[in-house]
């Protein structure tokens, strides 16, 4: 209120000040008048949301009640209080001061900007004297400093709502304002950057001939294929020998090549994809390990044809040569190859990107179109090298001269474990991973 010494009548009083305190003292009372009548007549609560029949008042309650008071002045104006501070951007810091036996004085000091940052919102004059000389900033409310971009805050158990730790979003998440009640994730293709407090692009990777796997397979590749090639020279060199001409030299060769092409192959898989590579990768290798398996069973079953034709009377003397094993590779390879026609055809493989398994990179990859088809490669190949086991194992009693039985059985034994290992291993892997396992 105002002191005694403080009369309308007397110059330099305040008129001003007084005129403006009036409504706002008025409105405070008219708020406690309805919040004391709503409790003894418990009326209009409808109107009054928030407050309950018979509770006991809070001060915050009283906040109810104001929004809704409305003072008309004389003169025509308005005053009543904004449930929502629509508009409201700046608040004068007012000082009063009552000199002795002076009419008492209205300074602003300072200024308090509602929508800027908690940094820039209180404003104080040069040369204000406001509580003490050293009192120039906003005050601290809070048991702990903000919390900075990067950080989000976590409530403690237990502790008041202005108390709180920071906590540190995770990698893939970020905060960009002060106090933030949560992280927010980056797009699928971006990544956290060092400071979490905004999101940068993904690293870019694939299996490269610069790293350590990468450069493993190429160099394996390259020494069995090389090992193959020398060992297909021996072949041509002693293509005359016993040895060589029993083992059907012909489909000796085809089988050293296609396992060539196998290994080298595998440089498919290295390098950043691209649409023809990934169109390349699977058919080829699917092909031409075809080919091998096929020329596998093709010497099998030209052993077992070739000393059943040696009985009296067999009607197999007419498959004994070399057509036949050709025949058999050729028939066996087109079925490896439809099946690719039909994939290429219907859903094809194509380059693709993986942004899910690692938070801060992107895998370049190839996605395979339809996985029935993938499968229905890799199942071939697996019926056919079962039926090569199953020969093997019949021509395993066979004289030992010239019969690869034995190691043909521990080759396709060898072959159906890896096969075996492969699907389990190819639907767990990801990323880089994926292409290592194929």
């Amino acid at each position: 209120m105002f002191s005694e010494r403080c009369f309308t009548t007397e110059p330099g009083s305040g008129l001003q000040a007084q005129f403006e305190a009036y409504p706002a003292i008025y409105m405070v009372a008219q708020s406690l008048y309805e919040l004391y009548a709503f409790k003894e007549t418990r009326y209009h609560t409808k109107n009054r949301p928030g407050v309950l029949e018979n509770a006991s008042f809070m001060e915050w309650q009283l906040n109810l009640f104001m929004q809704h008071v409305v003072k008309n002045t004389s003169t025509g104006d308005s005053y009543f209080f904004r449930e929502k501070r629509d508009g409201l951007d700046r608040l004068d810091i007012v000082q009063w001061i009552f000199p002795p036996k002076k009419p008492f004085v209205k300074k602003t000091v300072g200024k308090f900007y509602v929508s800027e940052s908690q940094e820039n919102r209180l404003y104080i004059i040069n040369g204000s004297d406001l509580w003490t000389p050293y009192f120039s900033k906003f005050p601290q409310s809070l048991c702990n400093e903000p919390c900075p971009p990067g950080y989000r805050k976590s409530k403690i158990q237990g502790a008041q709502s202005c108390c709180y730790d920071c906590v540190r979003c995770v990698e893939g998440e970020m905060s960009n304002t002060t106090d933030a009640s949560s992280c927010f994730k980056c797009p699928a293709s971006q990544r956290s950057n060092s400071q979490r407090d905004g999101c940068v692009p993904k690293y870019i990777k694939c299996l490269s001939y610069e790293e350590p796997l990468g450069t493993s397979l190429a160099s394996a590749a390259f020494l069995l294929s090389i090992t193959c090639a020398v060992i297909q020279g021996i072949f041509i060199k002693y293509r005359e020998t016993p040895i060589v001409r029993a083992n059907n030299r012909y489909l000796s060769c085809l089988l050293l090549i296609s396992l060539m092409l196998c290994f080298l192959c595998t440089l498919l898989f290295i390098g950043r994809p691209t649409q023809i590579c990934c169109l390349l990768r699977q058919v080829t290798f699917g092909i031409v390990f075809t080919i091998s398996v096929s020329s596998v069973l093709a010497k099998t079953l030209t052993v077992i044809i070739a000393f059943n034709a040696t009985k009296p009377g067999s009607k197999l003397k007419k498959y004994v040569g070399t057509q036949l094993p050709i025949v058999l590779v050729i028939i066996c390879s087109l079925g490896s190859t439809v099946i690719s026609a039909v994939w290429m055809v219907s859903n094809p493989p194509f380059s693709d990107t993986d942004d899910v398994s690692y938070v801060d990179s992107v895998i370049l990859l190839c996605n395979e179109g339809s996985i029935i088809y993938f499968f229905s490669v890799i199942g071939y190949m697996g019926t056919l090298a079962l039926l090569s086991f199953i020969a093997a194992f019949l021509a395993k009693d066979f004289p030992d001269r010239f019969n690869e039985a034995k190691n043909i059985t521990f080759s396709m034994l060898g072959f159906g474990s890896v096969w075996g290992a492969f699907v389990p291993a190819y639907l767990s892997s990801t990323g880089t991973k994926v292409v290592a396992v194929e």
